[in-house]
């Protein structure tokens, strides 16, 4: 995904009069319902790994994320990200605001423009839902409906534009590279949520009351789940069936491996036994390091890159204890830190047989692509943090963004949501005398 198309380029004035190359759509109708499933599968992994008591407000803080992000992003986050440059490769216009003159023949580059924006869509979707992993156990849930659409609006929107709008300062004056979304989903999800766990503050117990994931078969099917899609998330950013989307593919496939075989070593060294809940963890950090890298780094890259990730945020996921900062489902630890490792090597791995041009240290480009990333990597995480953090700390003002103390303890389930996720009634054996049919 090194650049988007505008609606109304030469490009696609000319495609247009021959339509739509059907093998390219095909694929990329199966990468947009991938990625969409990324959501539901991100929402088993986090309510896997949360207390039995807010299970359910967590797996909802999830769905309701499609849902505000879609009618968000089709009445204005579309046109701001993907549209026509108006400011110095900050912002898109409104040229497409409520996706006016954009029909079903409009074209991007090879596919039509209404898939490019349902597949552009579930990334936004699944980023603003990542962001509530740092917050769980103890956010109002009309907090988080505030929330979500001022987010995607005024961080998620911008970054993409940034990234992967047709004259995006970070792509076309920087020259950063970002296949499928180091900087535009993790790290920006990622700082992001470090802000929110500031303004919000720790879990009661944190540091004092164990906090185990209450279902870890929940939690595998939850990774499984993002790991089949995360192949549509990559593959699909190639925006065509062809050579680069298989390389990104399999980089990806790659990438997870090591990471969960990289997380597993620390675990089986540190701590003197692998775990399933590190097999999973470890996979995603593969999995989100790959994720800017897997379009500009060859097979040997893929694997470093991954291996890198499990081992780093095997370490990382343990900064909030000793920094005192509760990121409760390891937001900060995966998906900031392992989008800073995948950019970065990006800077050392990159290779011209993947990006025609561009190449990292160790295929002789030198320290100017690895000077680059660092750069969209300090700028991205920055704005998204102060930014996010302005917006959590209005809502707060305006309506509390945390949960009081009660609703907290007996758990949001209850609270928010009049509900449980699981029947603990007591079990009772037939009475003495009675027939059991």
């Amino acid at each position: 995904m090194y650049a988007s198309y505008p609606p109304h380029s030469l490009t696609n004035t000319l495609a247009a009069a021959q339509g739509p190359d059907t093998g390219d759509t095909a694929w990329l109708l199966a990468a947009t319902a991938l990625v969409l499933l990324m959501t539901p599968g991100l929402a088993l992994f986090y309510g896997g790994m949360v207390r039995t008591k807010s299970v359910l407000n967590m797996l909802l803080m999830s769905f309701v994320s499609i849902a505000l992000v879609t009618v968000v992003w089709l009445l204005a986050g579309y046109s701001l990200a993907f549209g026509d440059d108006t400011f110095a490769g900050l912002i898109g216009g409104l040229d497409h605001l409520g996706m006016a003159g954009i029909g079903p023949s409009t074209l991007t580059g090879t596919v039509p423009t209404l898939l490019f924006t349902t597949f552009q869509l579930t990334f936004a979707i699944l980023t603003t839902a990542l962001i509530s992993g740092a917050i769980a156990d103890r956010t109002k849930f009309a907090a988080w409906l505030v929330f979500v659409p001022l987010w995607a609006l005024l961080v998620y929107v911008p970054v993409a534009h940034w990234v992967w709008g047709p004259d995006g300062w970070i792509s076309s004056s920087l020259g950063a590279l970002d296949f499928a979304g180091g900087l535009v989903v993790e790290i920006a999800s990622g700082a992001s949520g470090l802000a929110l766990v500031l303004v919000i503050g720790p879990r009661i117990g944190f540091k004092k009351d164990a906090m185990r994931p209450h279902n870890l078969p929940m939690v595998l099917m939850g990774a499984g789940l993002l790991w089949f899609g995360w192949l549509g998330f990559n593959g699909g950013s190639a925006l065509g069936a062809n050579g680069l989307a298989a390389a990104s593919l399999l980089n990806t496939l790659l990438a997870g491996c090591t990471g969960l075989l990289g997380w597993l070593f620390v675990e089986q060294q540190r701590d003197g036994h692998p775990t399933t809940f590190g097999a999973a963890s470890g996979a995603v950090a593969g999995l989100v390091a790959i994720t800017p890298a897997c379009g500009v780094v060859g097979v040997l890259g893929a694997a470093v890159v991954g291996l890198a990730a499990g081992v780093v945020c095997s370490y990382a996921v343990a900064w909030k204890f000793r920094f005192d900062y509760d990121d409760s489902l390891d937001v900060v630890g995966v998906h900031l830190v392992g989008g800073v490792v995948g950019t970065l090597l990006i800077g050392l791995f990159a290779t011209a047989t993947m990006t025609d041009g561009a190449e990292g240290l160790f295929y002789g480009g030198g320290l100017a692509q690895l000077g680059k990333q660092t750069v969209a990597v300090l700028v991205v995480a920055a704005y998204t943090f102060a930014v996010t953090y302005g917006i959590g700390k209005a809502i707060d003002k305006l309506m509390g963004f945390r949960a009081s103390a009660d609703d907290e303890m007996t758990g949001l389930d209850q609270t928010h949501h009049a509900e449980t996720a699981y029947d603990h009634g007591v079990l009772v054996g037939p009475m003495k005398g009675s027939h059991v049919a």
